[in-house]
């Protein structure tokens, strides 16, 4: 069955099927439900092998092709049921390691287990380099099962068939460990140890580890530098200025890290490999940098703004790739182009197209023979010619703030006083909307509904100071950027202020349901999707609350006040809600427990509101089952559709 599958795949995205034919001008609910896909192409280390992420719904597995002959895969290694790759690497030109995710729900981003396993290109010899559900069993030798958590910490400078890993022990609260592990073997040889839990480190060329940076007990934000074998920590900057170490070039020579003064957008820096000479390479004084554009030699030619519509800032010192880069750039006009996987010897990459209507395209270069083949595509079943144009504007909160705003537009239509759904992100903190391809935006858009989206008090992309200034702030100032954000739309007359909704999951499934008990006359509708309604519940209920750091995020977070808590948490302000609600929920959430819908719901019964209710008994913080997510888009349309009336008809 899985093999059918996989050929079904590889029919749709090798081959380029064209877009799904349907009958009148909307794109198919169906399209937008789709999950099938292919992700994290991998070039091996000499360039013949392709692997590849494989996503058919619930399914996945780590596929590889051999480049010469795309038509069947050389090997498929299948994730069990709601596991996927979380990243793959390559330790040598036949042997691969992946470390494995587990899929709770399509709100979250997928959580590494913190196990890794090693396969050969021809799919044998599929060994666990650290698990807690089987030994490894090599050359006769059988290791005790892992009472653990490790992820892979780097890899050497030139393949040799090892990589190092970072890892902790359950019964040790107080270290991280380190090794270098060889992945044929599985043998591991202890590198070094700090006495902090779950840091992570930057390895220097010559395999011995430099930094260690990571979040301490208080949840404060660490660095420690290497000294005579030992760990010292670096002392805050009497500049505010701080530091997070990222790699070193391949020759040992330099440094590159992010660096924020005074909490602004980080900056992308140069140091020589002492620590000494800084140089700022890339900054901006509204978004943090991101996007970094890597040589094969672990050096930054160009790089871009998290925030904003990416406009690449060339890096002096690499002429050829960036002028390579920047052509391709001009090639692909209205996306944006990121290298994400060269050969060792730099003759072959794999670079990624995308942009707001355009969910990826993935392309292979043959720099040396100057060819490109496209490899597959994200998304193939949506016809892109109907999508949103995404723009980024800002605007100035009440409290003269200056925020960014996301607006979507539906394809053909003029942005004027259009009926919008406001479209606030989870998280809150450190997550961010940004220009490229959403899904549930492209959606509303294509419905004819103008969607904003705003990066509120608490986002990223604008430092880590802009971030704490959402902590406390859950109900109050950060519903306010919203409610700033929609009352800017109206006054520039891109949305009909008697047609607006609003509709979020997870932390956006709260401020859907805030924002209309904050501005009781600015929405006609509110839809929480997998949403937190019971500010309290968090410290009795759900995953956060499971350990150490959990908990000092809730205090950070929401602060631990009963009244406070109370007076931010919409099942207790059910009376203020003047709107019809839709609540949407999968009874197995494990981050926003199925308790929290129950308890708006009884909340709305007790006031005599008018709500909808939709929930799926087998789903976590999102869904995944793409009949239910078909399902939950028709509730979504119809819902919106009866109370602020049709969107704008395609042209």
């Amino acid at each position: 069955m899985w093999i059918a599958r996989l050929r079904a795949l590889a029919v749709a995205f090798c081959l380029l099927m064209p877009a799904i034919a349907i009958a009148g001008d909307l794109i198919p609910v169906e399209a937008f439900a789709h999950r099938g896909s292919y992700s994290m192409p991998r070039l091996s280390p000499d360039g013949q092998y392709l692997a590849v992420d494989v996503e058919d719904g619930e399914n996945h597995a780590v596929v590889i092709y051999q480049l010469s002959d795309m038509s069947h895969p050389r090997s498929y290694l299948k994730m069990p049921k709601f596991q996927l790759a979380a990243n793959i690497h390559w330790v040598g030109p036949t042997r691969l390691i992946i470390e494995r995710a587990r899929l709770y729900g399509s709100l979250d981003k997928p959580a590494y287990t913190g196990e890794i396993l090693a396969t050969n290109v021809d799919g044998s010899h599929v060994e666990a380099m650290f698990s807690r559900d089987w030994a490894l069993e090599s050359h006769g030798n059988v290791r005790q099962i892992d009472e653990g958590y490790a992820t892979v910490a780097g890899l050497p400078a030139k393949a040799n068939n090892h990589f190092y890993m970072q890892s902790y022990q359950w019964n040790d609260q107080d270290n991280t460990w380190l090794y270098d592990v060889d992945a044929i073997s599985g043998t591991r040889h202890l590198i070094s140890q700090i006495g902090i839990k779950n840091m992570d480190f930057v390895m220097g060329p010559d395999g011995t580890p430099r930094y260690a940076w990571g979040y301490d007990k208080t949840q404060n934000f660490v660095v420690f530098k290497q000294i005579n074998g030992g760990w010292a920590a670096m002392p805050k900057s009497p500049d505010d200025v701080s530091f997070q170490p990222s790699r070193f070039t391949a020759d040992g020579q330099h440094l590159y890290a992010f660096s924020s003064t005074k909490g602004g957008p980080a900056a992308l820096v140069q140091f020589n490999a002492d620590g000494t000479n800084r140089q700022v390479l890339a900054k901006d004084d509204f978004g943090s940098i991101g996007f970094v554009q890597w040589t094969p030699e672990r050096k930054p030619f160009a790089a871009t703004t998290v925030t904003g519509v990416p406009s690449p800032i060339v890096i002096d010192g690499n002429e050829h790739l960036a002028a390579l880069y920047m052509a391709l750039s001009k090639k692909f006009p209205d996306d944006f182009v990121d290298f994400t996987s060269f050969s060792e010897d730099g003759t072959r990459l794999v670079f990624l197209v995308s942009g707001d209507r355009n969910p990826g395209d993935y392309y292979l270069f043959d720099i040396q023979h100057n060819t490109i083949k496209k490899l597959f595509s994200v998304g193939a079943g949506i016809d892109r010619a109907k999508l949103g144009t995404r723009t980024s504007m800002r605007f100035t909160a009440s409290d003269g703030t200056p925020l960014e705003a996301i607006l979507t537009v539906p394809a053909g239509a003029s942005m004027n006083d259009l009926p919008m759904v406001l479209l606030p992100h989870g998280g809150p903190f450190e997550i961010n909307d940004d220009w490229f391809y959403d899904n549930d935006a492209q959606f509303l858009a294509s419905r004819g509904y103008l969607v904003l989206q705003v990066n509120y008090r608490g986002s990223g992309g604008r430092g880590p100071g802009f971030v704490k200034s959402g902590y406390g702030k859950w109900g109050t100032r950060i519903q306010q950027d919203l409610i700033d954000g929609v009352k800017w739309a109206e006054t520039q007359h891109f949305a009909d202020p008697k047609r607006v909704c609003v509709f979020g999951a997870s932390f956006g499934g709260y401020s859907a349901l805030m924002t209309v008990i904050r501005a009781p006359n600015l929405f006609k509708c509110a839809v929480g999707y997998a949403g937190i309604y019971d500010l309290a519940m968090m410290y009795d209920k759900g995953d956060i609350k499971g350990d150490d750091s959990g908990i000092n995020y809730l205090k950070a977070a929401i602060g631990t006040d009963p009244a406070v808590l109370a007076a931010n948490s919409p099942d207790k302000l059910a009376d203020k809600i003047n709107v019809p609600v839709l609540l949407i929920h999968g009874e197995k959430d494990e981050r926003a427990p199925f308790a929290q819908a129950k308890a708006m719901r009884a909340a709305l019964d007790a006031e005599h509101k008018p709500y909808e209710w939709l929930t799926k008994p087998d789903e976590g913080h999102g869904f995944y089952d793409e009949q239910n997510n078909v399902d939950l888009y028709n509730h979504l349309q119809t819902f919106i559709g009866k109370y602020i009336g049709p969107g704008v008809a395609p042209n």
